[in-house]
C-alpha cells in the first residue's frame, strides 16, 4: 500500500483532498515503511510496531473507489469479509479467523460496535469520509481490552490541509445508484476545521435467485476541529454520523450509527506527555418485517494516556472505564454493564534489538476480571531487514445477545464464559528504496470459542462454548512503487479448527488472494483488482459448503482540467455469481445463497477549489 505519514489517534495523514486525484506516491521510503498509531499507542514505523500491519492511505482509497468500506479491506492479508449480500447489507470481518465480535473497529479512536450482537457497523461505513485505514493483526487485548482477538482496524476520517480547499463530487452507477459528496476545511495556523458529508441512494441487487433487488441509502456527515498548542499537544473534537435505511430479504432497518470523541493533550515536560479522550458511541437499529424489534446501544469510555521516556526507552501507563448500555423490543437480564482497566506498555530499544511488553486488566461487573499480556522482540538485521517473534494473550466478552437475548429461534446462553486466546506469531521482512515483502506465521489458540449453533430440524439456535479452537496461517504480502507503477499483492493461508469436532470454523476461507496494479500516465491512470478465495463452510457442522470464487475490478481516472477530475470504475467484470453467506427462508426455511452483486458501473465527476 502506498503510504505516506500519520499523527496521533484523531489527527490523521495529511488530507487528499485538494491533491491530485491521479497520485500515486511522492516518497518510495515513507510508503514502504509507513508510520503508523494503533499497534503501539503511538506514531512508530511498520518495522518499528513489531506487529503484522497493513496500512491503506489516501492515495489507494481514491484510486481504488470503493463502493462500500468493506472493499478495502475484502482479502487483505489475514482478512476474509463476509456479506449477506450487496450495498449496506449485514458484513462480518474475520482477521486472523476471529469473527467481527473478536476484531476491533476503531474511528479516530473511538470504538465502533453494536453491544448487542458486538459486530461493527462496517456495512454503514461510508469510504469517501475516510482518508487512511490501518490493519494491526495479532491479539491486542493488553492494549484495547475486549474483543481484540484477532487484531484492530483503525479508520481515520479526513483531514484538512493548509489554507482553505472544498470538494464536491457526483457520482452514479448501476442498479440506479446516485451518490452527492461535497465538504469544506481549512486549517489557519495551529486551528484547523472540516465538515464534510455523503448522500448515497441504490435499488440494490437481488440478495437470492429470483428474488427482488434490495436498496440502500444512507446519508455520512463529519465535522471536526482542532488546535494544537505551541509547546506541544492540543485538542479536538471530532463527531460523525451515519443515517440511513437497508432493506433485506423479509423486511428493512433503519439504523444511526453516531460516534463523537473529544481528546486532550498536553505535554507535562520533556520526558512526560498525557492524553486523556472522552468517547461515546451509538448503534440503533429498528428493524420492520417479519419480526419487528428495535435495538438500541450506548458505548461511553473515558481513557487517560501518560507517555513517558527515558533516554531511547518508552513508557505507556493509563486506565479506561467503559460503560455500555443497551434497551429495545426484547427484554434483557442486565440492560447495562460497567468495565475498568489498567494497562502499561514498556517499549525497550538496545540499538538494533526491540522489546516490547504490556499488561492489561479488565474488571468487568458481568464476567469479572480478566488479565491480559504480550510481549514482543524486534531485531534489526541491517538497514532493509527485520525479525519479530511476538506472544500476547486475549479475550472476547460475551455480548448482551450472547447472554440475555430471547427472540423467535434463538435464546441466548448465560452460562457462557468469555473466550481466551494465546497467539504466537514469527515475522520477517525486507523493506527497500522501491519494494518490500514481508512473511508472517502465527498460530492462535482459543479456549471457550463462542460460536453459534443451531438445531437443523427445528432452526433453533442459541451460542456455546467451544473447549478448544486452533487458528493457524501464514500471510505473505510484497509491493512495489516507482513513479508511474504501484503494484501490491496479498497471499494468506488460514487453518481454523473447532478441535472438539476437527471441523472447520465456519465462514472462513482457508485460502485468498489480492491483487492490485495501478499505471499513471501524465493526467490519468488505469488500474485493475484481482481478488480470490477458496471455499468456506457456512454452518459449524461443515455441512453447508459455499464455493470459492475470483472477481476482477477495473478503473480509471483522468484530471480534465485544474481542480475537475473524471473517474470510471467496474466491478466483477467477469460477472460472476457467487456468495460468502447463505441463509434460511423465513417460511419454508429453505437455505439460499445470499448474492453478491453482478458486474456493476460506477462514475464519477468530481471539483476540489482552494
Amino acid at each position: 500500500m502506498s503510504v505516506r505519514c500519520s499523527l496521533p489517534v484523531l489527527v490523521a495523514a495529511a488530507s487528499m483532498l485538494t491533491q491530485p486525484a491521479l497520485a500515486l506516491g511522492q516518497n518510495a521510503t515513507e510508503a514502504l515503511d509507513p508510520i503508523i498509531v494503533t499497534a503501539t499507542l503511538g506514531p512508530k514505523t511498520v518495522g518499528e510496531s513489531l506487529s503484522s500491519v497493513t496500512v491503506i492511505e489516501k492515495d489507494d482509497i481514491r484510486r481504488q473507489q470503493p463502493a462500500e468500506f468493506r472493499d478495502l479491506l475484502d482479502a487483505q492479508p489475514g482478512v476474509n469479509v463476509v456479506s449477506d449480500g450487496s450495498y449496506g447489507k449485514t458484513t462480518s470481518v474475520f482477521l486472523r479467523g476471529a469473527g467481527s465480535s473478536g476484531t476491533i473497529l476503531l474511528l479516530d479512536g473511538i470504538r465502533l460496535r453494536s453491544a448487542t450482537a458486538g459486530i461493527p457497523p462496517w456495512q454503514f461505513l461510508p469510504p469517501e469520509l475516510m482518508e487512511r485505514v490501518e490493519l494491526v493483526r495479532g491479539a491486542k487485548s493488553s492494549l484495547y481490552g475486549a474483543d481484540a482477538v484477532g487484531g484492530v482496524i483503525q479508520a481515520f476520517t479526513l483531514e484538512p490541509e493548509a489554507g482553505r480547499q472544498g470538494w464536491a463530487e457526483l457520482s452514479g452507477g448501476s442498479y440506479e445508484t446516485l451518490e452527492t459528496t461535497a465538504g469544506v476545511a481549512a486549517r489557519e495556523g495551529q486551528s484547523a476545521f472540516l465538515a464534510g458529508g455523503v448522500y448515497s441512494d441504490t435499488e440494490g441487487t437481488n440478495l437470492r435467485a429470483g428474488g427482488e433487488d434490495k436498496g440502500f441509502r444512507n446519508a455520512g456527515g463529519l465535522a471536526k476541529v482542532s488546535h494544537e498548542f505551541g509547546q506541544g499537544g492540543g485538542v479536538g473534537l471530532t463527531v460523525f454520523q451515519s443515517e440511513g435505511n437497508t432493506e433485506f430479504e423479509g423486511g428493512d432497518t433503519d439504523f444511526l450509527v453516531r460516534a463523537m470523541g473529544l481528546y486532550l493533550e498536553a505535554v507535562a515536560s520533556d520526558y512526560w506527555r498525557t492524553r486523556i479522550q472522552f468517547s461515546e458511541s451509538r448503534d440503533e437499529q429498528e428493524t420492520f418485517g417479519s419480526y419487528p424489534s428495535v435495538f438500541n446501544t450506548l458505548y461511553r469510555s473515558a481513557r487517560w494516556e501518560n507517555t513517558l521516556t527515558a533516554g531511547v526507552h518508552e513508557f505507556v501507563i493509563g486506565s479506561e472505564v467503559i460503560m455500555d448500555e443497551v434497551e429495545g423490543t426484547s427484554q434483557f437480564t442486565e440492560d447495562s454493564r460497567t468495565n475498568s482497566a489498567v494497562f502499561g506498555q514498556a517499549r525497550l530499544n538496545y540499538e538494533a534489538t526491540d522489546l516490547l511488553l504490556s499488561a492489561r486488566l479488565d474488571d468487568n461487573e458481568a464476567y469479572g476480571k480478566e488479565e491480559t499480556g504480550g510481549i514482543a522482540l524486534g531485531h534489526q538485521f541491517d538497514r532493509t531487514h527485520r525479525l519479530r517473534l511476538s506472544y500476547a494473550t486475549s479475550f472476547r466478552a460475551p455480548t448482551f445477545n450472547d447472554l440475555y437475548l430471547t427472540v423467535p429461534f434463538y435464546t441466548g446462553n448465560p452460562n457462557l464464559k468469555p473466550e481466551e486466546g494465546q497467539m504466537v506469531e514469527a515475522g520477517v521482512s525486507g523493506r527497500y528504496d522501491q519494494w518490500f515483502w514481508d512473511i508472517a506465521v502465527y498460530q492462535n489458540d482459543v479456549a471457550d470459542l463462542i460460536t453459534f449453533v443451531s438445531d437443523p430440524v427445528t432452526f433453533e439456535g442459541t451460542v456455546e462454548n467451544v473447549e478448544s479452537a486452533r487458528i493457524r496461517g501464514v500471510e505473505l504480502s510484497s509491493g512495489f512503487e516507482t513513479g508511474n507503477w504501484d503494484v501490491n499483492a496479498a497471499l494468506t493461508w488460514a487453518d481454523s479448527e473447532n478441535r472438539d469436532t476437527g471441523t472447520r470454523l465456519p465462514r472462513r476461507a482457508e485460502k485468498n488472494l489480492r491483487l492490485d496494479v495501478d499505471r499513471l500516465f501524465e493526467q490519468w491512470f488505469v488500474g485493475a483488482s484481482f481478488i480470490t478465495e477458496s471455499n468456506r463452510y457456512n454452518d459449524a457442522a461443515n455441512n453447508s459448503l459455499l464455493p470459492g470464487y475470483g472477481t476482477v475490478d477495473v478503473r480509471a481516472a483522468w484530471n480534465f482540467l485544474p481542480g475537475w477530475s473524471a473517474s470510471f470504475k467496474v466491478d466483477n467484470l467477469l460477472d460472476r455469481r457467487y456468495a460468502t453467506s447463505r441463509g434460511n427462508d423465513s417460511v419454508t426455511f429453505e437455505p439460499f445463497d445470499y448474492l453478491a452483486a453482478g458486474r456493476t458501473y460506477m462514475a464519477s465527476v468530481r471539483y476540489d477549489f482552494r
